[in-house]
């Protein structure tokens, strides 16, 4: 028996990236989220692989430093909509910046490239925003540096990803946000996304 495929990073790097990022930012709410969103559309260096999921256009756009690789469109987003703060259970895809954490090439839904939700940010957000205690903050890091991942499993949900249409209805992908939260694609634009991109592969959903 063929066991699925799946890479993850290495808790070492992951756990680098996390504290990488700025979750100690004393900003609140919206303005963490708009000022990390109005500083993550561009490249970090000039030949940075990359990926910007469009909301309003519902379209994924890859790019090489500034060039456009490819682009697909429309996408499906979670039916609760994008949000800066996502809850378990509303169905809202996530805004932010995020990085690949994994490939699962056994999914129902054909590929899912799984992504680091939730990033510190959205922790940080959390906190200041009620949805957290301070004991759920200091309980997200602690998970963090010890599995090098952010739990999945707190007030924030987890299991945020970019994935095919796999077993659900490519006619309502084709005319309707149906996900619970993730980026969907066609399952032959899974394929070509996830043979471009790898783990710590930036992804940047506005």
């Amino acid at each position: 028996m063929n066991t699925p495929k799946t890479h993850k990073l290495s808790r070492r790097r992951f756990g680098l990236l996390a504290l990488s990022l700025p979750f100690w930012a004393p900003a609140q709410g919206a303005t963490l989220m708009s000022d990390l969103l109005a500083d993550a559309g561009a490249p970090r260096f000039p030949d940075e692989l990359w990926v910007l999921v469009d909301d309003h256009e519902a379209r994924l756009s890859i790019f090489r430093g500034n060039r456009l690789v490819d682009r697909f469109s429309p996408v499906s987003l979670g039916r609760g909509g994008a949000k800066p703060q996502r809850v378990r259970g509303d169905r809202a895809t996530p805004l932010g910046e995020f990085h690949v954490s994994r490939f699962n090439y056994g999914s129902k839904y054909h590929i899912f490239v799984g992504l680091d939700y939730p990033t510190p940010t959205h922790a940080r957000m959390a906190l200041d925003s009620g949805v957290y205690s301070q004991r759920d903050y200091d309980d997200y890091f602690t998970y963090y540096r010890r599995y090098g991942s952010p739990p999945q499993d707190t007030a924030l949900g987890g299991y945020i990803g970019i994935h095919g249409v796999g077993v659900a209805d490519p006619e309502i992908h084709r005319r309707f946000h149906w996900t619970d939260g993730c980026v969907a694609v066609t399952d032959r634009q899974i394929e070509a996304l996830s043979s471009m991109i790898d783990i710590g592969t930036r992804v940047v959903i506005r």
